[in-house]
């Protein structure tokens, strides 16, 4: 597959547009919390359903809001370019379209809103310590996943709509890719509430799925299955995978981690696949599947994906990110174990890497 790293190499903007860019970056703040509003408060949502676009004074009466709050809304987004003014009157732009019903934007802004805003203003002391200090804002944890359960509801919720959105979108592709091979047992290492498992188990009658992940986030995932078709034959197994003196659980035909190994280091990664390596069995296979943003079928995808980076860093665990795939083929290889294949494209942008344990 053709990488989209390619289209970095040259400089794609003119000097004006290169210019506004630069402002655009530093009133960034400012434009997304007024983007934010402006579907919060049902603007562009009026907006489109007007015929004829409405006036300032029908915005402020239709969203309940002052005059001059309406007006310094659609004003900045006027310059955006979020909606258009024609004969006095607002409409949408097709910026402002997307906001409002591409659930993919809706999404990453529910995230960026809840979840990284305030932490990000700590990127810089973040990026100097290694350490995640945006977290503090939410708790005194030394990753977010130790504290997931804790969370203020809407910050869990965001975060969950978040990763399940992008996962969801794969499980069908990947269903057929990690069952071709018929598994009847399957470790699902970083879990989370359950979700793939619940897939699994729903897909083959004959598969029973461990869960390997942090223990207080297995009590969130058997509160999840437990009304669940299959739940009886889905488990958990606590660990710590940060312990390196932490061993696998053995006699597995199939090792899955979806958006996992996105949240360590590349040491951390390697360490983490060493001991899967070292539990797998002969014939057995481990699956990896990551946005990786250098196989991205489109240029944005690859752009979300890298700012996603900074999540990482700033609020998660202070030296993860979405990773560059021969990055992560690097970690493979130094684990032990070859990569077989990778299935690109899969959902809104996962790929899967199919990996062996190497010369045998």
């Amino acid at each position: 597959m053709d990488t989209i790293s390619e289209q970095y190499e040259k400089e794609r903007f003119t000097a004006p547009e290169a210019q506004r860019l630069a402002q655009t970056i530093a009133f960034g703040p400012v434009v997304f919390q007024v983007s934010r509003l402006m579907v919060k408060f049902g603007i562009f949502e009026m907006l489109l359903a007007s015929d004829r676009g409405m006036t300032l004074d029908e915005v402020a009466t239709g969203s309940g809001l002052s005059r001059y709050a309406a007006q310094v809304l659609l004003e900045s987004s006027l310059t955006a370019g979020t909606v258009l003014l024609r004969d006095g009157r607002f409409q949408t732009a097709k910026a402002g379209w997307f906001l409002l019903n591409d659930r993919m934007a809706r999404v990453n802004t529910d995230f960026i809103h809840d979840v990284n805003y305030l932490g990000l203003f700590d990127l810089e002391a973040a990026l100097v310590e290694g350490k995640p200090e945006g977290l503090k804002r939410f708790g005194d944890w030394s990753t977010i996943y130790e504290g997931l359960s804790s969370l203020p509801p809407e910050v869990q919720q965001s975060w969950f709509g978040f990763d399940h959105f992008y996962s969801d979108n794969s499980f069908d592709a990947a269903l057929e890719i990690v069952f071709r091979n018929s598994p009847r047992t399957l470790l699902d290492v970083g879990g989370n509430t359950g979700r793939w498992a619940t897939r699994c188990v729903a897909h083959s009658p004959d598969v029973r799925v461990t869960i390997m992940d942090l223990p207080q986030q297995l009590e969130l995932m058997r509160r999840a299955v437990r009304e669940l078709p299959g739940a009886e034959r889905i488990s958990g197994h606590g660990a710590n995978l940060l312990d390196p003196a932490v061993p696998f659980p053995t006699g597995f035909d199939a090792i899955w981690m979806s958006q996992f190994l996105d949240c360590f280091s590349e040491a951390e990664v390697t360490s983490i696949l060493t001991r899967a390596a070292a539990s797998m069995i002969p014939g057995s296979r481990l699956y990896i599947m990551e946005t990786f943003w250098d196989r991205q079928r489109y240029e944005t995808a690859a752009f979300c994906l890298a700012q996603t980076s900074l999540y990482f860093t700033a609020l998660a665990n202070g030296n993860s990110k979405m990773y560059y795939s021969p990055d992560m083929e690097r970690c493979v290889a130094a684990a032990g174990l070859a990569v077989d294949a990778i299935h690109d494209n899969l959902g809104l942008g996962h790929s899967i890497m199919e990996c062996s344990l190497a010369n045998r």
